[in-house]
This record gives C-alpha cells, structure tokens and sequence, in this order.
C-alpha cells in the first residue's frame, strides 16, 4: 500500500506557526532531527532534537529519548533527559522521569516529576572591561604633587 506524501488538505500559504505532526498512530525507532516546531502525539524511542524551536510532546506522546529544544512543553510521557535552551513546561498530567536542563521551567500540580533540575543561565552580553581606576592618593600625597608641578597654593 503507498504512503500519502502531501497532507490531506493543501494550504498554499501555509502559516508560519504551524508545527509538524507525528500523530498517535504513528511509532519511530531513531534520531529526529526538526527545523521546524513540532508535536509528537506518538511514541518515540531514540533522540529528538529541534535546538531553535518548540517541541510539544502530546498527550497520547510516549517518548523514551532524550531531547534538546528551545522550548518544551510536556502533556504525556516521557522517559530520558531533556533540555531546553529557554523554557520548559510540564503540564498537569505529564509524567516524566529523567533529568531537566533549562533556563525556566513551570511544573503544574498534578504532574509527575522524578529526576533532577539544572537550571542554567543565559549569557548576557558582556560589558565592555572596565578601565583602570587611579591609584587612590591621601590628601599629603595630593599636596606633594601640586607642589611639586607648581601648582600648589600660596
């Protein structure tokens, strides 16, 4: 039986904000690699990573993997690490059991969590480096050198 390429329904203009799908029917073995956002409605076993997007585990998702997003938002299961450059959401029914790395992270009541929580912060620009400051001088030392250039009070 041949697999459907193109969706169902074909946008023309397809809206930005829209995120790819895996749906609950749908079980993947392996490395998942997304420039774009996506929803994981399924079950994956293996690595998913979409470092500049958001990546929303469903609430039929079952992952076993671990994960790297910008933003993560868990509605179902997970088992394995995760991490989110910016932000990290589990909601109430989400269970997941691994370790977070993040930025901020929100932990709604009823959720189950087991595991550690890093938070790590985002660099922000580097000032420039500060200059030299003057060797403080004591006010006998201040007159010895107006005198000195004479510049001194008569």
């Amino acid at each position: 039986m041949p697999m459907q390429t193109m969706p169902s329904r074909y946008d023309e203009n397809p809206s930005p904000s829209r995120a790819a799908t895996i749906g609950k029917g749908v079980s993947i073995t392996g490395q998942i690699y997304s420039k774009e956002d996506l929803i994981i409605d399924g079950e994956v076993d293996g690595t998913v990573e979409a470092h500049e997007h958001k990546l929303t585990v469903g609430p039929n998702g079952k992952l076993k993997a671990s994960i790297k997003a910008k933003d993560i938002v868990i509605l179902g299961t997970v088992q394995g690490n995760v991490e989110a450059t910016e932000k990290m959401e589990i909601r109430k029914d989400a269970r997941l059991v691994g370790d977070i790395k993040t930025a901020r992270i929100s932990i709604e009541d009823g959720a189950i969590f087991k595991g550690s929580i890093d938070i790590i912060r985002t660099e922000a620009p580097k000032a420039a480096a500060p200059r030299p400051q003057p060797v403080a001088q004591s006010p006998a030392q201040q007159t010895m050198t107006a005198s000195a250039g004479g510049e001194g009070k008569r």
